[in-house]
């Protein structure tokens, strides 16, 4: 017997095949509405008549509170169940981002939004655990892999359909589109889910909260991941590279609309391959010398966008690296920290990493914003460029004497 949602069920109602399929379409929703947010927001500053600033400050705001609140599951997963927290946070996320329709002021939409991006909180903590719990050591590379392939899905077509939809049903009408399939999915989990209880069994056992934080912090390899998680957000993919290399080539270079709409496009269809070439390669290479490679390689990339000016062939280049790597390093310190983390103490380490990556490492946006706000946008946002590169090379430094553990260590303590 095993527990889902407090009450026993039978192991043969525990499907983690079904489950990593609605956790891989929920991912793709995730990710969808991330790549169309920089177009509706793009609208929302034409229509409200704000400021780069305000609009970065948004997202800042809903990356910040999304990121903190991931710390709360630390505690919550010992209590309530993942499938409930899914389906809670599906609903809050889809419902929120179609509640953006009916918004008649900026700050009526910033609320929404917020609310929104709370809700799609627990996806990657409280997701990730439970596709680490219901899947043995020997397939759990693959399922996480897979779910992270899913949000990539909803990149590419988020990338390809988001312009034609907002152009022919306005950004009220694409916040709608993208935003009840979310709730949809959000009611399916909770419908289908069911999971084993072992984690939170164990977690129970291994003690407090506090005593768990303490194990991971005192793991340097752990500590280093979350600091470089902290820099790699300076630069990291979704919410940052793309939203301000549509800001540059759409306010500092003013291309046609068309162009900038590739150029995106291209960036984020560029992203799809890289993770999980990323992936495949760190199992046979090493996390370490992936993470390294991922984070050279987007400063090469965020450098080159900024320096070969208004020459299209130049941007692409640029676009083509910074798809290529700026997407990968997440997944794969993500990785890392599944191998060298034990069973007992999962949830608090998953909780910490996503709430310093998505919650600290999001203060960069603010950050930006409050350059572009002060330089201008022509001045600031290659600065904001040579920003990103300077955060991705500082990762890397933190990383380099970060060690892959042994084989034979990493299936012992997968399994612990």
């Amino acid at each position: 017997m095993a527990f889902g949602g407090g009450r026993p069920v039978a192991h043969e109602d525990i499907r983690p095949e079904l489950g990593l399929w609605l956790l891989s379409v929920a991912h793709a929703v995730n990710h969808a509405q991330a790549v169309v947010m920089p177009l509706i927001f793009l609208k929302i500053i034409d229509e409200f008549g704000v400021s780069v600033q305000e609009v970065t400050l948004v997202a800042a705001a809903g990356a910040i509170a999304s990121g903190l609140i991931q710390a709360s599951y630390a505690f919550v997963t010992r209590h309530v169940a993942r499938r409930y927290l899914l389906a809670a946070g599906g609903l809050l996320f889809g419902l929120g981002f179609a509640a953006q329709a009916a918004a008649t002021s900026f700050l009526s939409f910033a609320a929404t939004n917020v609310i929104s991006r709370v809700g799609g909180s627990p996806q990657h903590p409280v997701g990730n655990g439970l596709l680490a719990e219901q899947f043995p050591s020997d397939r759990r590379g693959f399922a996480i892999s897979a779910h992270i392939s899913g949000g990539n899905v909803g990149t590419v077509i988020a990338a390809l359909a988001g312009p034609p939809l907002l152009a022919v049903a306005g950004w009220r009408g694409a916040s709608i589109v993208f935003g009840i399939p979310a709730a949809l999915i959000a009611l399916a989990m909770f419908r289908w889910i069911r999971e084993t209880g072992a984690d939170r069994l164990a977690a129970i056992r291994q003690g407090s909260v506090r005593a768990a934080a303490r194990m991971v912090w005192s793991d340097h390899r752990i500590r280093r991941t979350y600091l470089a998680s902290i820099f790699g957000g300076g630069g990291r993919g979704l919410g940052v590279a793309n939203l301000f290399a549509l800001l540059y080539v759409t306010h500092v270079l003013k291309l046609p609309e068309s162009t900038t709409n590739t150029m995106y496009a291209g960036l984020i269809v560029l992203s799809v391959p890289m993770p999980l070439v990323a992936g495949w390669l760190s199992d046979k290479l090493g996390r370490r010398p992936i993470i390294l490679g991922a984070y050279v390689g987007g400063a090469v990339g965020f450098v080159t966008f900024i320096a070969v000016g208004s020459s299209l062939l130049g941007l692409w280049v640029g676009i083509a690296i910074m798809g290529l790597f700026s997407f990968a390093e997440s997944p794969q310190l993500q990785a890392l920290l599944a191998d060298v983390v034990p069973t007992g103490i999962r949830d608090v380490a998953f909780a910490l990493y996503f709430t310093l990556a998505f919650g600290v490492g999001s203060l960069w946006t603010a950050v930006y914003g409050a350059v572009i706000d002060a330089l201008g946008e022509t001045t600031g946002l290659p600065i904001v460029f040579g920003l990103m590169a300077a955060s991705f090379l500082v990762a890397a430094v933190i990383m380099y004497p970060v060690k892959d553990p042994a084989p034979i260590a990493r299936t012992a303590l997968a399994n612990d």
